[in-house]
């Protein structure tokens, strides 16, 4: 049985038994379904093995949607065990764990896949292109990602979840501390997800920059075309260093080094200052696509061109250099001295003045609008006065002598919270509501939307806006319990108040997919919102080759010209088009990659030698295969482009 020890949860309790069961039984479910309805050849051909940028951004959806209830899911158990005091639903390793596993869920398994979701289904049909440029890398990317989530995601039933917090500081990460191999999965995890990660970066900045119409030249990319381009730029030069720092943390683990280990001649805080050099760029991975997406709604809603294009463009490169210069704000109580400590107070504070730019261009471009509240416009709308209150309060920890107050206490917590949740997963509520038809050919109901808006909106503010008042009381995050002298009671209960309503606004979300598959008109053109930008040119759902006719662009909001002064988009006849061929070799060595991670994390080497020559034996297969892709007839092209314009 020594064996099979190491496999065991560390700390079982009646919620990660029956989610044993749960998962057994979903996945039985599974299989039993694709069996029964015959959809394994459909699944394997159509979606498992594509190389389709629209249904890969599809399949990263789904997973983010997944994580965001799995992550939901660990928040609601944080703010139920922090309701009342003394509170014994949890104890303190269990919250460990769910304080840890939700951090890491939320950033990289949910909010990544999102920004991810949203660049490979709009920024090839913004640019007129037909594909991405490596679209066998970019399936590569996905499943990466896919199996990286996949491996954290079962450490809760096989080993342990990692426990040190989502940052995984040494020496809480290492093996004095962190005993069990939930430490690993974290190391493990991010490594595979973040290796897609980088991919991605690569292929959309060539995707970017080699690909586009004639007639875009940079000043006239659509600003979610910027963003990705901005983003994925600040990807390639951030993730190697997270690459690096889990390499060194795994060696330390498993191989016994000594990189963050003092009593061994290591350096405890050079593990946060890497983490952090990569970590505070992060947040802007995921905020600077949100803010593209922002702008494509507000200035399609408003019916206005987007006030300060060129200003906008400006604001996201300096937020993007500036976001190297700040990560030291994350410690500012570690002892580095003030001098340091004001160097960075000044960096972090300067990083807002690009960031109220963008707020004033949005407000102008709302200025004498003829604004349509939909419901993306609704989130668009709500998110600045949310995320202005986020922003001011990042200002106030910016403050380093007055971070010591600020510090460690439930007042973080809320800033994090108000900057992201409105910052990020509004907009991406936004983009999910604006691109749905773009998608799946129909619109999402607008009135079940806008409830779902609402709710969502005041559980925010009812959910955190009582942190900050707890955290300046001196309530420290990361407590499992409290007592009740700490008076901490009052703001807690109305905190798990807000998470209960949040809850409810994801599960309308859900119900509102359900109702408008089912009854919402399938009839809505390639236009249905009167937008702007060139996405919009194309049917929803697009075909496989995007644009039947490659589109000329003359102007920034080509789509708006078209309709309002009659340009020619697409002057060209139809020609044959040349497709990439689907593959299976992705996922296939995305799944080695999964036996390679689980190996390591368990310290089974010769398996883990096994997977790792199976990696390279598919890259080797790869590099001898032939495959030139396929094309397809102007014959069909002509019969596609008749039965579109006959369902629309």
């Amino acid at each position: 049985m020594e064996f099979f020890d190491r496999f065991a949860v560390p700390h079982p309790s009646l919620a990660i038994y029956a989610s044993m069961v749960a998962i057994g039984l979903t996945t039985l479910a599974i299989i039993a379904g694709l069996t029964y309805f015959k959809k394994w050849g459909y699944l394997w051909r159509e979606w498992l093995t594509t190389v389709d940028h629209k249904r890969i951004g599809i399949m990263y959806i789904i997973a983010a949607l997944a994580m965001l209830f799995r992550g939901g899911a660990d928040a609601i158990m944080m703010r139920a065990q922090l309701a009342v005091p003394d509170n014994k639903l949890l104890d303190a390793q269990h919250y460990n764990e769910i304080f840890t596993t939700h951090g890491v869920v939320m950033i990289i398994f949910m909010a990544m896949p999102f920004i991810m979701a949203f660049m490979n289904i709009v920024v090839p049909l913004q640019i007129g292109a037909r594909d991405v440029a490596f679209p066998r890398l970019n399936a590569l990317s996905f499943w990466l990602f896919f199996m990286g989530a996949m491996l954290l995601n079962i450490s809760f039933v096989v080993g342990g979840s990692p426990d040190a917090g989502w940052t995984s500081y040494f020496p809480l990460a290492g093996n004095d501390f962190s005993e069990s191999v939930g430490s690993n999965y974290y190391m493990f995890s991010l490594q595979i997800a973040g290796l897609g990660t980088l991919m991605t970066g690569i292929n959309f900045i060539t995707t970017i920059l080699k690909m586009r119409a004639p007639g875009i030249t940079l000043m006239k990319m659509p600003m979610f075309t910027w963003s990705a381009l901005i983003t994925n730029l600040i990807i390639v030069f951030a993730f190697p260093v997270l690459t690096v720092l889990l390499i060194m943390g795994t060696m330390d683990r498993l191989f016994g080094t000594h990189f963050f280990t003092t009593t061994g001649g290591g350096m405890d805080m050079l593990w946060a200052n890497f983490f952090w050099v990569w970590g505070h760029p992060e947040v802007y991975i995921l905020i600077l696509p949100a803010f593209g997406i922002y702008s494509e709604v507000i200035s399609t809603f408003a019916k206005r061109n987007l006030y300060g294009y060129k200003s906008m463009v400006a604001s996201m490169v300096i937020i993007s250099l500036l976001s190297f210069l700040v990560w030291v704000h994350h410690f500012f109580t570690m002892g580095q001295g003030a001098l340091t400590n004001s160097i960075f107070s000044i960096t972090t504070m300067a990083i807002a003045v690009p960031t109220g730019v963008k707020i004033f261009n949005w407000l102008f471009t709302l200025y004498k609008g003829k604004i349509t509240f939909s419901t993306p416009m609704l989130y668009s709308v709500l998110f600045l006065p949310i995320f202005t209150i986020g922003g001011v309060t990042g200002v106030m920890l910016g403050m380093s002598a007055a971070d010591y107050q600020y510090h460690n206490t439930m007042f973080l917590v809320a800033h994090f919270h108000m900057v992201i949740i409105p910052g990020v997963v509004f907009a991406m509520l936004a983009g999910l509501h604006f691109y749905w038809p773009k998608m799946f050919g129909f619109i999402l109901n607008e009135k079940i939307g806008k409830i779902s808006a609402w709710i969502i909106t005041m559980s925010t503010l009812v959910a955190f806006m009582p942190m900050f008042f707890s955290g300046l009381d001196g309530q420290a995050r990361r407590m499992y319990t409290y007592s009740e002298s700490t008076g901490f009671g009052l703001m807690n209960m109305i905190s798990f108040i807000g998470a209960a309503g949040l809850a409810v606004g994801f599960a309308v979300i859900v119900y509102n997919v359900y109702y408008s598959i089912r009854y919402s008109p399938r009839n809505i053109g390639k236009d249905p919102w009167d937008a702007r930008s060139l996405e919009w040119s194309t049917y929803n759902p697009a075909p496989e080759y995007n644009f039947a006719v490659l589109p000329q662009v003359n102007s920034i909001e080509p789509v708006w010209d078209a309709k309002k002064k009659g340009h020619d988009l697409f002057p060209g006849k139809y020609e044959k088009i040349h497709m990439p061929n689907n593959s299976g070799m992705p996922i296939i060595m995305s799944a080695i990659f999964f036996v390679w991670g689980f190996s390591f994390v368990f310290g089974l080497w010769i398996p883990g030698i096994i997977a790792t020559i199976a990696i390279f034996v598919c890259m080797a297969l790869r590099s001898f295969e032939e495959d030139h892709g396929h094309y397809i007839s102007v014959e069909e092209i002509e019969e596609t482009e008749s039965k579109l314009r006959g369902a629309k």
